[in-house]
């Protein structure tokens, strides 16, 4: 199960989290052997709180120490005078990043420059919690500023065994990558530290967000399979209708036909059948999200799933279906249901181990106690981090075609926030995500020195990102493309940069490009450090 955040679509690389994997470090390696190399595991004393001084973190008794931050790196191109590249983990482990500095692209920027790669895992992601549990209480520490304070003070204690010399920031020039919510850690961290930071590039980074985010079906409703979409999108109105008109006994038959009439709750079913397609909380099955260029990373899933809802030569008992609620539309057929709902059946439903539908294991989320577990998880800290400033609840749009029953607005997930954090002694969630702290970092207008943003005009998450449709138009005259770049990359998804293979030449066009122009990026950018450096010292 995975909760439908900004970075998901590491299928492969998820599995590899073993805990601190205690391996021993390579130093050298052939192409044919970098894909499955290991990383030994090391620890950084992080502070808890980087601003003793405000009263907002201060107050709590738990502002003061350190925690153990773990980190790996790989030293195998590096050579002295290199840059470093620091990997931003976001909200998974340190371990489940492996392939970027494996085959992907710190591999490459590495390579291209000589440089020494590190991937450092989020605060309250993996293995580095500054405490046993993740109480409300606990967590008043997971914050953006306290993230990107922590990629500065990193970059100016960081010890790299085996590696002579000290690498620290701002005498060696450290150039960050992010991809999804850590490319907007990335930008944030460029803009507020570039003072120690000196470059980074920020992928598929959310710099724009509101409470809800209607948005992220756009580009599937756009460019996934139109006959597959128009069947969707009136099965979804004609079941929108009955929830309009209170046909209770309708609903329960609609809910059945997809083996779903335990969901009592309208909302929880609706995200149930939109699994395959992406929804707006838990979802088991590979999405449009889930696609990719690499099929190491990737899945092409959904392309079944529509190959199926779309299928003109179904089953007598599959075209059926389609007539079983047609009286409710005039004797109107609802083309493809019976597909549909085979495919639920099929694929969708045994992805839940458990078979209680109903329960927070699956598609019910209506138990507010499920939700008060202070276990420390990715999905918790994530789920705080979307209360407290990020937002950005998947919703339907309440105007237009729809892949999503119109029975889902922000307050389904709120409703989580609420339930999963009451408030502590220091700390409390805000009624709605306080959005304008994310957003007074720059929104659509995010500028800083030796900061890049690349981003796929297919990815769901893109009108969050500096490519955005909804972004204003930009004078690219006035700027400069070596200090300000960008790149919107046609027919990539998801930060797809972030993947490669160890021949760059031998990747489909687009990908090659897009890396070219990156290693073009960072190269320009090293070729100015030596000034750079210099003015630090005036």
């Amino acid at each position: 199960m995975k909760l439908h955040w900004l970075s998901v679509g590491l299928l492969a690389a998820l599995s590899q989290d073993a805990g601190a994997l205690q391996v021993k470090r390579e130093t050298t390696t052939t192409t044919t052997s970098r894909d499955k190399l290991q990383y030994g595991v090391h620890y950084f004393d992080q502070k808890i709180n980087h601003f003793p001084d405000n009263e907002l973190f201060s107050k709590s008794n738990l502002s003061r120490g350190t925690f153990k931050q773990r980190y790996y790196f790989d030293s195998s191109y590096y050579k002295p005078g290199g840059p470093v590249y620091l990997y931003i983990s976001g909200e998974t482990s340190g371990p489940s990043r492996f392939s970027n500095l494996q085959t992907g692209i710190i591999q490459i920027l590495m390579q291209a420059t000589n440089g020494l790669g590190v991937i450092l895992e989020n605060r309250y992601y993996g293995a580095s919690y500054p405490f046993k549990t993740s109480t409300t209480d606990e967590l008043l520490f997971l914050t953006t500023n306290q993230t990107i304070a922590d990629n500065a003070y990193f970059a100016q204690h960081a010890v790299f065994p085996g590696v002579n010399g000290s690498l620290t920031a701002p005498n060696t020039p450290w150039i960050l990558y992010g991809g999804s919510l850590a490319g907007a850690q990335t930008a944030a961290s460029i803009k507020v530290h570039g003072d120690v930071l000196y470059g980074g590039i920020a992928s598929s980074a959310p710099i724009k967000v509101n409470v809800g985010y209607p948005e992220w079906y756009n580009p599937i409703q756009k460019y996934a399979p139109q006959d597959c979409v128009a069947r969707i999108n009136k099965i979804v109105d004609n079941f929108d209708l009955l929830v309009a008109k209170n046909h209770t006994k309708a609903i329960k038959q609609f809910k059945a036909l997809f083996g779903l009439e335990s969901l009592t709750d309208n909302r929880d079913f609706a995200a149930a059948i939109a699994d395959p397609i992406g929804n707006p909380g838990f979802y088991h099955s590979n999405t449009w999200q889930e696609l990719n260029w690499n099929s190491t990373y990737g899945s092409r899933d959904f392309f079944y799933f529509c190959g199926n809802v779309s299928d003109i030569d179904p089953p007598a008992e599959h075209t059926q279906v389609d007539y079983a609620l047609a009286n409710y539309t005039k004797g109107e057929p609802w083309t493809g249901l019976g597909n549909y709902a085979n495919y639920i059946k099929r694929y969708t439903l045994p992805l839940c181990p458990s078979g209680d539908y109903n329960s927070n294991d699956c598609w019910g989320t209506q138990n507010a106690t499920a939700w008060a577990s202070i276990e420390n998880s990715s999905t918790r800290s994530y789920l705080y981090t979307s209360c407290i400033e990020q937002g950005a609840y998947i919703s339907a749009p309440k105007e237009g075609p729809s892949l999503l029953s119109r029975v889902v607005d922000t307050d389904y997930e709120q409703q989580w926030c609420r339930w999963a954090f009451p408030a502590g002694a220091y700390n409390a969630i805000p009624a709605t995500p306080d959005v304008d702290a994310y957003n007074d970092f720059g929104g659509y207008e995010f500028s800083a020195d030796r900061l890049a943003f690349i981003d796929g005009d297919q990815d769901v998450w893109n009108d969050l990102c500096y490519h955005s449709s909804l972004a204003p138009r930009r004078d690219l005259l006035s700027s400069s493309p070596d200090l300000h770049p960008e790149l919107l990359v046609a027919g990539a998804g998801h930060h797809w940069d972030s993947y490669g293979i160890l021949d760059v030449r031998a990747e489909p066009q687009f990908i090659r490009e897009a890396h070219e122009w990156e290693i073009r990026t960072v190269r320009k950018w090293l070729r100015e450090f030596g000034r750079w450096k210099a003015s630090k010292k005036l």
